[in-house]
């Protein structure tokens, strides 16, 4: 985007809904929970604390920050680095790697929606499935090859301790959602959102809800992800160090709206480039035939399924049609 001093009418946002008619809220209304883990297992007391706190989070914000969270400060900085040095390397190096089709372990591309959404977003993302089954090294870009497989063990690390936080917080077992598969894959996203001459047109994320159990996002210092609570848009500032972790659709279809999808959108920046890292806990487009649905456990004659069942690809799929449309996937799963 070097040079660019206005934003060509492709990047114009022309959806037609309610991002632009919710209020944001006033800078420090509202703050998005932390929860610190260092001290999950130390004992039972500890650990109903925390989880009471991933409870309350899940219920109320959908999103909330984790500190002391085991991934090494220097693994968290490499990982931002090897993506901005993939998407600043030469394009001829980047182009080798360009590609729709999804079910590649890793491609780039800009907007996996370009065809069908009403207006282009600013920015480019790269997409990595590293679980089940992970690329070969060689077929990673070498801007971020060793890194990745680094941060992907621990993410995936952070992700079974989180299931386990959660299936508790929903009163069940422990291993509940990791034996039903919920850790089993991971996708990581690179997105990269060059400056803006122009951010009041655009967007760099279009508001959206994820279409995963859970996500862990790592982001730099520049800031811009807004997350809705309360029918107000509440602006979401990098604490260093710090790791968002947002609950999905799936994890809101499976809980019975127990935990909750919470709609969130980046805005376009003068400011930037900046760089985050998305690591989606789902098996994505990945081929598994196992049917997701309300959990029979939470479910009783006052709180009956909401939804039908489903497996992960078919609502990838279907989200992945629709696109980023300003509404949510899970009416079309609704009963």
């Amino acid at each position: 985007m070097l040079g660019i001093t206005r934003v060509p009418r492709i990047f114009h946002d022309l959806r037609d809904d309610s991002d632009n008619t919710l209020p944001v809220a006033d800078e420090g209304k509202f703050r998005i929970p932390v929860i610190d883990l260092e001290d999950v297992h130390e004992g039972p007391p500890e650990r109903k604390e925390i989880v009471d706190r991933v409870r309350n989070a899940s219920e109320t914000w959908g999103f909330f920050a984790v500190v002391n969270h085991g991934i090494p400060a220097d693994v968290l900085g490499e990982m931002k680095d090897g993506v901005r040095g993939f998407f600043e390397q030469d394009a001829e190096l980047k182009k080798q790697h360009f590609s729709r089709d999804y079910t590649r372990k890793f491609g780039y591309n800009s907007n996996f929606d370009l065809f069908c959404a009403p207006s282009a977003n600013w920015r480019d993302t790269f997409y990595c499935a590293m679980a089940p089954g992970s690329p070969r090294p060689e077929e990673l870009p070498a801007a971020f090859r060793d890194i990745i497989i680094q941060y992907t063990k621990e993410v995936m690390e952070l992700g079974n301790l989180l299931l386990e936080l959660l299936s508790e917080a929903l009163g069940l077992n422990p291993n509940h959602l990791k034996d039903i598969d919920c850790g089993k894959g991971l996708t990581i996203l690179g997105h990269y959102y060059p400056a803006c001459p122009q951010p009041e047109l655009t967007m760099g994320a279009t508001k959206h809800t994820d279409n995963d159990f859970l996500t862990v996002l790592l982001q730099d210092h520049i800031g811009g992800l807004q997350v809705v609570h309360q029918n107000q848009w509440v602006d979401v500032h990098p604490t260093p160090g710090a790791l968002l972790i947002n609950i999905g659709d799936l994890l809101q279809l499976i809980s019975n709206d127990k935990f909750i999808s919470v709609e969130h959108r980046v805005l376009a920046n003068r400011t930037g480039p900046r760089v985050s890292v998305a690591s989606f806990f789902s098996t994505n487009l990945a081929p598994n035939s196992r049917l997701y649905g309300p959990i029979k456990e939470l479910l009783s004659e006052e709180s009956l399924p909401k939804y039908r069942e489903t497996t992960v690809s078919d609502y990838v799929t279907y989200f992945n049609h629709k696109g980023l449309d300003g509404t949510s996937a899970l009416l079309h799963f609704k009963l």
